[in-house]
């Protein structure tokens, strides 16, 4: 079956990381953490890219409306625009009671690794916020950085993830109507990762069922963002019908591919309801519901177990 790619938007790279998370004034302070009361919303953006330059202006008023919009916890990728930014995501992080980062190097600034960049990850691996290493994998759709160096740089730091003991998030995206990515990163997966028993995320899947299927054998999590609102998403619905509901985990990829209704807008976490709504309707559930059984998966899988026993 052929990946229909009009279902996703071109990430382009982004401007110099901005740094100016240190000595920002956040609205929400870390002692406004809050806990549920059973039948409140409970959502969690586990992929986003806040530390884009489409955020400079509104940064702290996205977060709020998230807030909100009952968006209990964020996912900030640290992936930034390669070395020299890949404390993107620790920096928001830090500063935000109900934020987690990640750390890697993204496979399209792959031909920019040096050891240098691999080391600085190792030293950032030990910060308490980060929960997971990526987005890393393989893109063989725009290639900007060689196939065979993106598979060295995938294999690296899935060694080094591994030394971390630290979950890894994917992205994966094939050549047009080719699913040579899919096979080559699962099958890497399958050699350098799976025996360490630290599973990752599937992030923004738009894969097959057989795909998410070979993934969950491997003990990931998949991911579904706002993509799976698009008309032509019918093959991610397919596979979101079949995924059991306790691996699936909801996103954004802010602020990129905001869902129906607000398509062709910047993205932003509080869009993640709408991944929740589409979910439900898929599985016979309220949104809220989704919401709630996603964040319990997403506190489970990255043992976060004080927020898990607040749901």
């Amino acid at each position: 079956m052929i990946v229909d790619f009009s279902l996703l938007i071109e990430k382009q790279p982004a401007g110099d990381c901005v740094v100016l998370f240190k000595g920002q004034q956040s609205i929400i302070n870390n002692s406004q953490s809050r806990t549920l009361e059973p039948d409140a919303l409970s959502f969690v953006d586990s992929h986003a890219h806040l530390e884009m330059e489409q955020f400079n202006g509104d940064r702290e008023v996205v977060l709020q409306r998230a807030r909100d919009a009952g968006v209990e916890s964020i996912v900030a990728i640290g992936s930034g625009t390669g070395p020299g930014s890949l404390d993107c995501g620790i920096q928001l992080a830090e500063g935000h009671e109900f934020v987690y980062a990640t750390i890697g190097i993204h496979p399209h600034e792959a031909k920019l690794a040096t050891d240098a960049d691999f080391a600085e990850l190792e030293q950032l691996a030990k910060r308490p916020k980060v929960i997971a290493w990526g987005e890393i994998g393989l893109d063989y759709f725009y290639d900007y950085s060689p196939r065979d160096v993106q598979r060295q740089v995938f294999t690296r730091q899935m060694e080094l993830a591994r030394e971390a003991k630290l979950p890894i998030v994917i992205h994966c995206r094939p050549s047009d109507n080719s699913e040579n990515a899919w096979e080559e990163c699962l099958e890497l997966i399958r050699e350098r990762w799976a025996a360490s028993g630290l599973g990752g995320v599937l992030h923004c899947f738009t894969g097959t069922w057989g795909h998410a299927k070979r993934a969950l054998d491997m003990g990931f999590m998949i991911s579904f963002a706002g993509n799976i609102t698009f008309p032509k998403a019918q093959q991610i619905r397919d596979a979101a019908t079949e995924v059991p509901l306790d691996r699936m985990l909801i996103e954004t990829d802010s602020p990129f591919l905001a869902p129906v209704p607000h398509r062709g807008k910047r993205n932003e976490p509080a869009f993640v309801v709408e991944a929740a709504r589409q979910l439900g309707e898929l599985r016979g559930l309220s949104m809220e519901e989704v919401g709630r059984k996603t964040a319990n998966n997403f506190y489970r899988f990255f043992s976060l177990h004080e927020k898990l026993n607040s749901i």
